[in-house]
């Protein structure tokens, strides 16, 4: 069959299908990674074709509305505030996902695009499936994970869960109507087309591992949870200055902040650096979005480097808590000091510890020298945290996230 993977967002919300894509094509499926046009060399090499979306979502991020995310401190605030601006360039999308869609025979959408894609889906008379790196779903065994994460009881966790599920549709609601018009679908509201998947049963695969988050016992049929996908990187390889300074010491520590930005880079890096020589441990500094840096014979700076071959030559990994680093983190069996920014950062900055690999959280806006001193002295000097990430490593790397989504494929084929 043809496949698309509809996907929009930073490059954490690319990455994943890139392996999920290309285990596709492998089975024999026509796969096309549809998203923004900076991801296109995630795909070389793989059996995934591209189609580019023409927003750049770093650009966004770096325009005044894109820095107006760091005035929110709340969970609820940014979200607003990222609602906004998705909102803002959803429209332009719309054509580039119209025409990919018309080319495939399923469509595979990440929850960044779900309601759109689900109403073209619906238009043009194709199967699809919700592919999503968070549990979306509200439940009463935590509060929504883009709000942050935490638990506020039962009834209020699912009923939150609930009403972030109906906010995503507003995001949409003024390209949808359009777009039904466009293809004869009558209209309808935002919440009712959301009420209608759920009635439905619409399938959702999660990728994500089971061991991390298991499935919430009140979700309902047609939501899955079967393991993570992992990005695709075949004979990823260290370029030749971070093997000779990882071969030069002892295994230093990863920091970086993936596709977030953050108010003040410099600063935060002299921080960075100081807690690092406070610990004493040497430093791989990945630049990211947020521009990070670091100078000195202990430290290293580095551009995108494969986290499978960094991560397991790490002593620990200090990261942002997005999904997909989170992922690296654990697959590679090292300890981790979550540093969440915003959105879902903070729920996998929580399982990280309720997991026993990280000691502590440190969040973004409360990071200081003595705070990170401490956790890195805790998460590299106590073997505990070695002892469970390696275990929990090993049990993770044995799942195979992509074969439920391959068996679903194979039932919409038969």
């Amino acid at each position: 069959m043809r496949v698309a993977i509809m996907t929009a967002g930073s490059r954490g919300d690319a990455a994943p299908y890139t392996g999920l894509g290309h285990r596709l094509g492998l089975a024999g499926h026509e796969v096309t990674l549809v998203t923004h046009g900076r991801f296109e060399p995630l795909v070389a090499g793989s059996t995934v074709r591209f189609h580019a979306l023409p927003v750049d979502p770093l650009a966004e991020l770096e325009s005044p509305r894109g820095r107006g995310l760091h005035r929110s401190t709340s969970g609820p605030g940014k979200l607003l505030r990222v609602g906004d601006l998705a909102r803002r360039v959803v429209g332009r999308m719309t054509e580039d996902l119209l025409a990919a869609a018309r080319h495939n025979d399923v469509l595979l959408l990440s929850s960044s695009l779900a309601p759109l894609g689900h109403t073209i889906a619906e238009g043009l008379r194709l199967p699809s499936l919700g592919v999503f790196l968070q549990p979306l779903a509200g439940t009463r065994e935590f509060a929504p994970p883009v709000l942050g994460g935490g638990a506020w009881g039962g009834p209020v966790n699912r009923l939150t869960g609930q009403g972030v599920g109906l906010a995503v549709e507003h995001v949409f609601a003024g390209a949808v109507p359009a777009v039904r018009e466009r293809l004869g679908l009558p209209p309808v509201r935002a919440g009712a087309a959301w009420r209608a998947r759920e009635r439905r049963r619409w399938p959702v695969h999660h990728g994500f591992s089971p061991l991390v988050v298991p499935r919430p016992r009140d979700w309902r049929s047609g939501l899955e949870v079967g393991g993570y996908w992992w990005p695709y990187d075949a004979g990823a390889r260290l370029p030749e200055a971070v093997r000779e300074f990882l071969d030069a010491g002892a295994p230093p520590v990863f920091v970086g902040l993936g596709s977030a930005t953050v108010p003040d880079a410099r600063r935060l890096s002299a921080r960075v650096v100081a807690a690092l020589r406070r610990a004493g441990l040497r430093g791989v500094i990945q630049r990211g979005w947020g521009g990070l840096a670091a100078q000195g014979d202990d430290m290293l700076t580095v551009g995108e480097v494969p986290h499978s071959a960094l991560f397991p030559r790490m002593a620990a990994v200090v990261h942002h808590a997005g999904a997909g680093t989170t992922a690296a983190g654990l697959r590679a069996g090292v300890p981790a000091v979550p540093v969440p920014v915003q959105f879902d950062a903070g729920f996998w900055s929580a399982r990280l510890v309720a997991l026993g690999v990280a000691p502590a959280v440190v969040p973004l806006r409360r990071l200081t020298v003595d705070a990170l001193a401490s956790a890195l002295v805790r998460a590299t000097r106590d073997p505990a945290y070695r002892r469970r990430a390696d275990a929990l490593g090993a049990r993770i790397r044995g799942e195979d996230g992509t074969a439920p989504v391959l068996a679903a494929l194979d039932r919409l084929g038969g």
